[in-house]
């Protein structure tokens, strides 16, 4: 919104520079980081990120706090890495909602990409950003340590699909869609 400099950043990958460019030269004050999950490509920039824009509140889902002091679990140490972050200062949790400026957005667990996964909605806007939950025509991968393809179906089935058609999802990798395109032509949606 103009004249608002409150701002989220929602993971950090592995070149945080133009991000961090793009914060300073719009005057943005970022309020939190939010983590839609700890994979290593999500959280590689964390650090980085902290020491150009200083102290900023860290968020992630509580079934992956863990994750971010651990290579193993976010995966880094498969490419040989060893990626952390500092401790989460906030575990969130299914339902809680967040504060932004005067928009109010839900946290929506959406386990099975990874065990913490999470979306965060918008209702008044119909807007979520899915993380690795959900893609333009594909799905999280569930062949990862932590993965659990069952619980990856259940949470697009559950909490994604049931948002409006008109929801517009912004995955954590590929182009926008919507809730509805997704339901009628995903090839891995479609019985």
């Amino acid at each position: 919104m103009p004249g608002r400099t409150e701002c989220w950043i929602v993971d950090v990958g592995f070149d945080p520079d133009p991000l961090v460019q793009l914060v300073r030269e719009r005057g943005l004050k970022p309020a939190r980081i939010i983590l839609t999950h700890a994979h290593l490509d999500h959280i590689a920039g964390v650090r980085e990120l902290l020491e150009a824009l200083g102290p900023i509140p860290l968020a992630i889902h509580e079934a992956e706090a863990a994750f971010l002091l651990d290579p193993d679990l976010n995966l880094s140490s498969f490419v040989e890495m060893n990626v952390t972050t500092p401790p989460a200062d906030e575990q969130l949790r299914d339902g809680q909602t967040l504060q932004l400026g005067a928009t109010e957005w839900t946290v929506l667990h959406t386990p099975g990409h990874s065990p913490g996964g999470i979306t965060l909605y918008h209702a008044p806007s119909h807007q979520a950003l899915v993380g690795d939950t959900l893609f333009a025509d594909s799905i999280g991968r569930h062949d990862l340590p932590t993965s659990d393809g069952e619980r990856l179906f259940r949470s697009i089935r559950e909490k994604l699909l049931t948002l409006p058609d008109e929801t517009r999802i912004y995955p954590g990798h590929g182009p926008p869609s919507t809730i509805g395109r997704e339901r009628r032509h995903n090839p891995f949606l479609i019985a």
